[in-house]
């Protein structure tokens, strides 16, 4: 059933304009009496069409329910930024995965180093195209924000208003996935390097300011990686598979 997004919804007056309407009307070609999903805020609103206009589409609400595909967290990755390749595959997956914010951050060891100004105007309208459609294939409630690149200190501060959050570093220390304690927690942070992984200081700033040091073995994992097996391991910890 074709999913469409909305920021705001008045259940007694369900339209779709623009792109959505577009898109239903031209490119599926569907008819009235013929049924879509509508996500607002992690609820499905099943509806059938009652009329399409070449300006928009008129639904009837069916039935709506919280959307069994939104986990009961929300996870924030904060991702190095790697070659933009590798950062586009990782949001994808990310948000798959039940990521509800991603969040670049640009570390002393990121090889690639976007202008900011750059990155802002030229990539971030894509990576959010991305996350959007990576979204409506699997069936998430809500479309998952790309934030703009910040620092290191930036990625800091937001983790600090996080119920957990975990870094993984190469170096050997700190707990097993499964030691570090989610219960009780409705948001948390994971925080991935780039290629080149942490500088030490960092890790150890982030660790001071509460999250906490995981590794995942002696194999160290590619910066793509490692964010969807995290991510995966996360989801099954709390049981959001």
């Amino acid at each position: 059933m074709p999913r469409f997004f909305t920021n705001e919804l008045d259940e007694n007056n369900i339209v779709l304009t623009g792109s959505d309407a577009n898109h239903i009307g031209r490119s599926l070609r569907m008819r009235p009496g013929e049924e879509v999903t509508v996500c607002c805020n992690g609820t499905d609103y099943r509806c059938t069409i009652g009329s399409i206009t070449a300006e928009a589409v008129y639904l009837d609400l069916v039935d709506k329910h919280r959307c069994a595909a939104e986990p009961n967290i929300e996870v924030t990755l904060f991702q190095a930024v790697p070659k933009l390749d590798k950062l586009e595959y990782i949001i994808q997956k990310s948000v798959e995965l039940g990521a509800s914010r991603i969040v670049p951050v640009l570390t002393r060891r990121c090889i690639s180093r976007p202008d900011p100004k750059d990155f802002e105007r030229k990539k971030l309208p894509r990576l959010n195209k991305i996350a959007e459609e990576a979204a409506k294939q699997s069936g998430r409630g809500i479309i998952p924000e790309v934030t703009n690149m910040v620092s290191l200190s930036e990625a800091i501060s937001m983790m600090e208003k996080l119920d957990r959050t975990v870094i993984f570093y190469e170096e050997e220390g700190g707990c097993s996935f499964g030691e570090v304690g989610f219960e009780g927690a409705e948001t948390v942070g994971i925080f991935i390097g780039s290629e080149g992984g942490f500088d030490r200081e960092e890790a150890e700033a982030a660790v001071k300011t509460g999250a906490k040091q995981v590794w995942l073995g002696r194999r160290i994992l590619r910066c793509e990686t490692a964010p969807i097996t995290a991510l995966s391991i996360l989801m099954f910890l709390t049981n959001n598979m």
